[in-house]
């Protein structure tokens, strides 16, 4: 469609939240970005549960700039050591945000937007919105997984691992993630890689699987919807730009291997 910037959302209900967890067009990928819902042409979408679309610039409907600003006007910078920017265009002319809906459930958002006036029409949103649904239905399925409970994840072979030890600084406060001071993650996705990286360096494990996540109570997930897998791509892409030597692979079905190539130092801090 000739479409050059593009973002997905996915929803964090308990939170009232939308996070970014993939993008096209920008300098930055944005993984991670939050946005209130009911915030912008992108969280009144997910809360009307309707696409939105705009052909002319306006201010009510930008990101970025504005945000950072408004934290710094209130004397609130130190939040935005845990902020991660969401990506956009300076001036963006034309914006639509289509939500991604499977059963009346609120999955995410697909947001596109263009310098150009009027860039998006009645064909770009009919295709957009059939795209959402057929991609809403997909990762209904994703985290409906089929596990196998009787079958143990059996562990891979320990890395060698070479270099200075990585610390790894966890808030219990809000979740919050710093590998060598420079922040990761934070919230439910901060939770689960804490557990991981303790099992790891305590118990020697490194695969995983989403079923005993799920029950694992030191992760405390949500129980209405605890999104794990979308919470598990926030993490696994934060970590893919963020540091070769963490990843999470997909090892099995429901199952994933954390691979560390350098020591971890974990340090947990009250505050």
């Amino acid at each position: 469609f000739g479409i050059e910037q593009a973002m997905i959302f996915l929803s964090d209900a308990p939170a009232q939240k939308l996070f970014a967890v993939a993008s096209r067009g920008y300098e930055s990928s944005g993984v991670g970005a939050e946005i209130p819902i009911g915030a912008g042409i992108i969280g009144v979408a997910a809360q009307a549960r309707t696409p939105i679309r705009i052909g002319h610039m306006t201010s009510e409907y930008t990101y970025g700039r504005a945000v950072r600003e408004s934290v710094l006007q209130a004397g609130l910078d130190n939040l935005l050591a845990i902020e991660i920017p969401l990506p956009g265009l300076v001036e963006p002319r034309s914006q639509m945000a289509v939500p991604l809906l499977a059963f009346d459930n609120l999955l995410g958002i697909i947001y596109v937007e263009s310098t150009q006036d009027l860039r998006f029409g009645y064909d770009e949103e009919d295709a957009l919105v059939a795209i959402a649904a057929q991609l809403a239905l997909s990762m209904l399925h994703i985290q409906q997984p089929q596990e196998t409970p009787s079958i143990a994840a059996a562990e891979l072979p320990i890395a060698t691992l070479v270099g200075a030890p990585v610390e790894v600084r966890y808030y219990r406060e809000n979740n919050s993630v710093f590998l060598d001071g420079d922040y990761l993650i934070k919230g439910v996705a901060g939770a689960i890689f804490w557990t991981l990286a303790q099992d790891y360096v305590q118990r020697g494990k490194n695969v995983f699987s989403n079923r005993e996540l799920r029950l694992d109570t030191r992760i405390r997930l949500p129980e209405l919807s605890d999104n794990l897998e979308a919470r598990l791509i926030l993490l696994a892409r934060r970590l893919n730009e963020r540091c070769s030597y963490l990843q999470i692979e997909k090892c099995g079905r429901g199952q994933f291997h954390l691979r560390v190539d350098r020591p971890l130092a974990l340090l947990a801090a009250d505050t």
